[in-house]
C-alpha cells in the first residue's frame, strides 16, 4: 500500500514524516473512529504519529495539486500471506506508480503509494494502525475526500513487472524463484521462512491483486461510501465523484457503488 516524492515542492513536507521516529510504541488498545465513521482498535500510543504522518501527507499533495495535478492514491497488496513476498509487493507498487504517471503524464498527475518509507510505523503496528493512518487521508479535511482518483491494483500490473507474455508464465516465475533466491539474501531467508516456490508460482500467477488484500478491502469501501456522500452533495453531486480504477480500467456504476467485505474495521472488544 512508494510514495515516491522526486519534487522539491513536496520533499519539505515529506521530510517531516521521514524524521518521526520508528521506535518501538507499546500502549493500551483503544477505538478510534473517524470522520467518516469507520472505526478501527489501534494502539492508543500511535495516534499522535499517525496524526502527524496524515498533515504531512496533507502538505504533500496541497504542493501538488497547486501545481495544478490530479491527485491518485495507489491500492496495493503487501502482504505476504498467501505465497506473496513483501519486496517485490513494494517493487511491484513502485513499477505500478511509475506506470499511471507516465500513461497520464508526470507533469498532470500525482500518484501517493503507501509503500513508501515515509508511511512506516513501528513494527509492531497492526493492520488496524496503518488503516488509520490511511483513512484519516483519503477521507479528507471536510470528510469528501483528499483524492481525485483511485488506483487499485490488479493481475496485469503483476504480469507487467514478471514480464508475462502469455506464454509459459508460471515458467517465468519458476525462473525468477531461483534467481531472486540466489541473487537477493532478504528473498533467500524468506524461503528459508518457509516460502515455497509452488505458493510462490500460483500467488503471482493466479492471485496477486487488491482482491486478496485486507487493508484494499477497507479502501474500497471508503472510496464507496466517499463517493455515496459526493453524490448526495451540491458541491460534488454524481459528477464530482472520486474516479475508482482497477488493473487500469475505470469500474462500471454497479461495482462502485458495491461494498465489500472488511479488512481490519472494528472497534476493540472489551
Amino acid at each position: 500500500m512508494r510514495f515516491s516524492c522526486r519534487r522539491a515542492c513536496a520533499a519539505a513536507a515529506l521530510v517531516v514524516v521521514a524524521l518521526i521516529p520508528a521506535a518501538e510504541v507499546h500502549a493500551a488498545k483503544a477505538t478510534e473512529c473517524t470522520k467518516i465513521g469507520i472505526c478501527y482498535c489501534v494502539n492508543d500510543g500511535l495516534k499522535a504519529t499517525i496524526a502527524a504522518k496524515v498533515d504531512a501527507f496533507r502538505q504533500a499533495i496541497a504542493e501538488q495539486r497547486k501545481a495544478g495535478k490530479a491527485i491518485g492514491y495507489l491500492s496495493v497488496p503487501l502482504t505476504s500471506a498467501g505465497g506473496g513476498n513483501f519486496d517485490i509487493n513494494k517493487e511491484v507498487a513502485e513499477r505500478a506508480r511509475a506506470a499511471i504517471e507516465k500513461r497520464f503524464g508526470a507533469d498532470y498527475v500525482f500518484v501517493l503509494n503507501p509503500g513508501t518509507k515515509e508511511a512506516d510505523l513501528p513494527r509492531s503496528s497492526t493492520g488496524a494502525d496503518y488503516m488509520l493512518m490511511w483513512t484519516s487521508l483519503l477521507e479528507g479535511a471536510d470528510g469528501l475526500g483528499e483524492f481525485d482518483f483511485a488506483y487499485f491494483t490488479g493481475p496485469q500490473d503483476f504480469a507487467r513487472y514478471f514480464g508475462f507474455d502469455g506464454s509459459n508464465d508460471m515458467g517465468k516465475l519458476d525462473a525468477y524463484f531461483d534467481k531472486r533466491v540466489a541473487a537477493d539474501p532478504a528473498f533467500a531467508k524468506a524461503v528459508q521462512g518457509g516460502l515455497s516456490k509452488a505458493a510462490f508460482r500460483k500467488y503471482y500467477a493466479l492471485r496477486a491483486s487488491t482482491t486478496v488484500s485486507r487493508g484494499a478491502h477497507d479502501e474500497w469501501n471508503i472510496f464507496r461510501m466517499l463517493n455515496e456522500k459526493r453524490r448526495a452533495n451540491d458541491q460534488y453531486g454524481p459528477g464530482g465523484q472520486i474516479a475508482v480504477l482497477f488493473d487500469g480500467a475505470a469500474i462500471a456504476p454497479p461495482q462502485g457503488e458495491a461494498a465489500v467485505s472488511d479488512g481490519y474495521v472494528g472497534k476493540c472488544q472489551p
